[in-house]
């Protein structure tokens, strides 16, 4: 459109080059590519290009990349449009000649007013305004001229809308217009066919017909009504599809000093039949629907359309267009793209002819030899790939040597499976294809394998009689076997024999597609191909599942059974290397000898826990327990282990024949690396209480007798005689480490600000007291209260939602008494998990997430807009959303009160907001 705007393209033309080759007359050297370095150079190439060009169309590539454009990214073209423009007047603005500087405001620059008048005083308030396209609302109307009557149309100031009148110096009301001034050569005209949709909260297109003429007068428009306003329609741009987001481009523009209308759809250019415009299929894409509009019948020199969306008017005038001449710099640079683009036609001619003098020979080639092809009976022949002889029937590409490796059975010989793929040809075209193709090994009428035949039958056979097999033995299983006449069988092979026969004849069946791959040496990866075998070898085969870890019978009866000879016979057939274990077969010696040790062992642990249960009966119930929270009167001491010792040795005294026997205490875990507790006194009360166990002192000597104990810890009251016990000073042995204790509780805070996928509690109120339920499905929420209960029985460190990440998947993780940053991070996973109440919705979230991002998933949540959230934490007001929620306060677990507004009723700031360009950021 804007190379045939030839004032535009003349003004480029007179641009002066940056190129220093051409301003000091020496041409640009021939071995040198020219790269334009300006927008107005790409554009003067461009131009040049369109204009003398021997392509069939031109790539803009060069001048999109110097754009900036993201090529993957639909915009829109009339925001192009106008950007575009400014962005090349402010370049031209800087050029000494006036022709140039000013052709941007000559050809497309008009003005108009905002008109206010008061209606108490009738002053009248002009304010002047350039435009450059007018922008037009088209919903509800059919006409292009009802368009621009609406846009002129008087607007009625009242109410709060009231106008100040600098006359009256107060609020009056008063009536607003536009007033077109002047209009510029060329007019354009945006249909505005994208609107904001209310409903759905998106952009969408209006796919209704809008009439418009070829002859456009403007007087009735303009104010003073003394001038020259005709104007004629040079060009339409057209937008294919029905969204807002998605679609395609499409051009139709006339030539100016022809009269030919031109339709540009990206490299297919296409005239216009009798120097008319044609919108035709334009206009057959609209969205698909049993109403839709029919198109209205349109006169002589106008036309309909419901995809245009920008037209272009020049003024009409009787003078003759200017003749453009290309510059001699410019056409230069042409000529040499003509000369390389004859020079890659002439290459593409030449490879064309050669191509067809080959395909001469090559058909000449099969011509002869096709007749000859079909081995007649009782002649010699060979086998060849029937891949290979298509190609060679394809003219298009020489074939490669023939290659038959793939159809090779392991032998070395021609697999029967292969014979499908393969064609059987005469020996006089096979020694042809072999002396001028190459390749091998032939494979004759010998060349079938007589070994694989014979399997592939075996295989065959047996697959057909497998039903008739199944019956059989099933019924000689019901036969009792009497005396040691029989085999022991693993009942689970048994159950599963029929489907692990038929899985390995099939395997069996298949082996050559595994081994040899495709054909023509394309062969499979012998990495995958290992790696399956290997999984296959994992499984157990038939009858394995008896065979104890020492290869012998296994020892438990119940996994097995005695079946009869004739049984055994026939599975034979099927897993003839399954092992064999005669009903007369002593089960494996070792195996025995290690099950009466084992039962050794579990009448020695079931002994074991007995006494210890019996010796530790406080330690067992946490009820008897001594609490620091109210110290026994009858002791000044008590001693101190881990609480997850305690929890280890009640799970063995709970199953002592499941569960391994603890045999030390371990309290190096509750130290730090300089042998000093971690815990003050105040801490063991409160949050630290469920990571130790107190200790009565009668019950620790118990315990050291027991178990091997590494440290002893205790806590010693102090308090003077007749004193009030809560004077009382409390003291630890070993002593606090104060650093380490500062350390954990910094490692702890840093935990709780540094979480991924931490679940918190989003509790919608309506009148700071009613619940809301369920609103829509929840995102990442627990389903149920079981789930929770099932939660709440996990491990401690379970409970934390990013367990798995900080323990390694572990499902519990030990203090290590040599790093104790790994105590530290434990000292935070408590058992304070949150219960969930009714109508309250969980989500997953991170530290580092904004807050704008957390409303957007509480929009999922409950169906309410980010801007209609209230959003607040232990009574502060969450504001700020660029904010991460770890400054913001928000911990795991935390619960955040949500109160939504009221639904804006009135989007008419949100339409502005939408409709408003996009400047900035089209520039950057």
């Amino acid at each position: 459109m804007w190379f045939l705007n030839l004032e535009l393209r003349q003004a480029l033309y007179l641009c002066p080059s940056t190129c220093s080759e051409y301003t000091t007359g020496e041409g640009i050297p021939k071995d040198k590519d020219y790269e334009p370095q300006t927008i107005c150079e790409h554009l003067q190439y461009l131009f040049a290009l369109l204009q003398n060009s021997k392509r069939r169309y031109i790539d803009p590539s060069g001048f999109v990349k110097a754009l900036g454009l993201d090529t993957g990214q639909q915009q829109d073209a009339q925001e192009f449009s106008k950007l575009f423009m400014s962005l090349l007047e402010d370049t031209l603005s800087k050029q000494k000649n006036p022709d140039v500087r000013n052709i941007v405001q000559k050809q497309f620059c008009g003005e108009y007013a905002y008109v206010t008048v008061c209606n108490q005083c009738g002053r009248e308030s002009k304010l002047v305004s350039k435009f450059y396209e007018l922008e037009l609302n088209i919903q509800g109307h059919k006409q292009l001229t009802d368009c621009i009557t609406e846009f002129l149309k008087e607007e009625k100031l009242e109410g709060d809308n009231r106008y100040f009148c600098e006359t009256c110096q107060s609020k009056q009301n008063a009536t607003r217009k536009i007033r077109l001034l002047s209009l510029p050569c060329t007019l354009n005209l945006q249909l505005m066919r994208f609107v904001f949709d209310r409903q759905t909260g998106h952009k969408k297109k209006l796919n209704t017909y809008i009439g418009f003429s070829e002859l456009l007068d403007m007087e009735p428009f303009m104010e003073q009504k003394n001038g020259v306003y005709v104007y004629e329609l040079s060009a339409v741009l057209i937008h294919r599809g029905v969204s807002a987001y998605s679609g395609h481009y499409i051009a139709h523009v006339k030539d100016p000093q022809t009269g030919e209308w031109y339709k540009f759809n990206d490299e297919d250019i296409e005239k216009m039949e009798g120097k008319k415009l044609q919108l035709g299929i334009e206009e057959d894409l609209a969205e698909p629907s049993k109403s839709q509009t029919r198109k209205p019948k349109c006169g002589k020199g106008t036309h309909c359309s419901r995809n245009a969306y920008m037209l272009v008017y020049r003024l009409q005038t009787r003078e003759k267009s200017p003749t453009v001449e290309v510059p001699a710099f410019l056409q230069e640079l042409v000529e040499r793209d003509n000369c390389k683009f004859e020079e890659w036609c002439n290459e593409m001619a030449e490879m064309r002819k050669q191509s067809v003098a080959r395909g001469k020979i090559k058909h000449e080639e099969v011509k002869e030899l096709y007749k000859r092809l079909p081995a007649e009976a009782g002649s010699p022949y060979d086998f060849i790939s029937l891949e290979w002889l298509q190609k060679w029937l394809d003219e298009s590409t020489p074939p490669k040597p023939i290659d038959n490796t793939a159809c090779l059975c392991s032998h070395g010989k021609l697999h029967p499976d292969k014979i499908s793929v393969m064609k059987r040809i005469s020996e006089y075209v096979a020694d042809f294809f072999y002396r001028r193709y190459g390749g091998g090994p032939r494979l004759n009428v010998k060349a079938l394998c007589k070994d694989c035949v014979v399997e592939r039958c075996r295989i065959l056979r047996l697959k057909n009689q497998l039903n008739e097999d199944y019956k059989t033995v099933t019924n000689l299983l019901k036969i009792t076997v009497k005396g040691n006449d029989g085999f022991w069988v693993g009942k689970a092979s048994l159950r599963s024999w029929r489907q692990l026969a038929l899985e390995q004849l099939n395997e069996q069946d298949e082996d050559a597609e595994h081994s040899n791959g495709k054909m023509n040496g394309n062969a499979q990866n012998k990495d995958e191909s290992n790696e399956e075998k290997r999984e296959e070898e994992e499984e157990l085969n038939f009858n394995e599942d008896i065979v104890c870890p020492h290869g012998d019978l296994c020892i438990s009866e119940n996994e097995r059974r005695v079946v009869s000879k004739e049984a055994w016979k026939k599975l034979k057939q099927y897993f003839p290397k399954a092992p064999e274990f005669p009903s007369n077969k002593e089960c494996c010696s070792q195996c025995k000898i290690l099950e009466r040790e084992g039962e050794e062992n579990e009448a020695l642990h079931k002994m074991m826990a007995s006494e210890q249960k019996t010796s530790l009966q406080n330690l067992f119930h946490d009820k008897c327990r001594p609490c620091l929270g109210s110290w026994p009167q009858e002791t000044d001491e008590l001693y101190i282990v881990s609480q997850f010792f305690v929890e280890e040795w009640r799970k063995f005294v709970r199953r002592p024949t499941r569960c391994s026997p603890v045999s030390s205490v371990g309290n190096s875990a509750l130290l730090c690396p300089h042998g000093g507790l971690m815990f003050t006194y105040a801490s063991m009360t409160k949050e630290d209480s469920k990571l130790i166990a107190l200790i009565w002192p009668s019950e620790w000597e118990r315990i050291q007798k027991l178990f091997v104990v590494d440290h002893v810890i205790k806590i010693i009251r102090t308090q003077a005689a007749g004193a009030d016990p809560e004077s009382a000073l409390y003291d630890s042995e070993p002593k606090l480490c104060p650093e380490c204790r500062e350390g954990l509780l910094c490692q702890q805070q840093r935990d709780l600000r540094e979480y991924t996928q931490a679940t918190i509690y989003i509790h919608k109120v309506v009148d700071n007291k009613k619940v809301m339920k369920d609103a829509a499905p929840e995102l990442n929420v627990s389903s149920s209260e079981a789930e929770e209960e099932r939660e709440e029985n996990k491990p401690e460190g379970e409970q934390d939602p990013d367990f798995n990440q900080t323990n390694g998947g572990a499902k519990r993780q030990k203090i290590s008494h040599q790093n104790y940053i790994t105590y530290q991070k434990q000292g935070i996973r408590r058992s304070t998990r949150h219960r969930k109440v009714r109508g309250e919705k969980a989500l997953l979230v991170s530290a580092n997430q904004t807050l704008k991002e957390l409303k957007i998933q509480i929009m999922h949540a409950f169906s309410v807009a980010p801007f209609d959230q209230n959003l607040s934490i232990d009574g502060k007001i969450l504001s700020d959303d660029t904010a991460t929620l770890g400054s913001l306060g928000v911990i795991p677990e935390s619960v955040i009160l949500l109160k939504a507004d009221e639904p804006i009723a009135d989007y008419a700031a949100m339409d502005d907001v939408m409709q408003a360009p996009r400047k900035d950021l089209f520039l950057s």
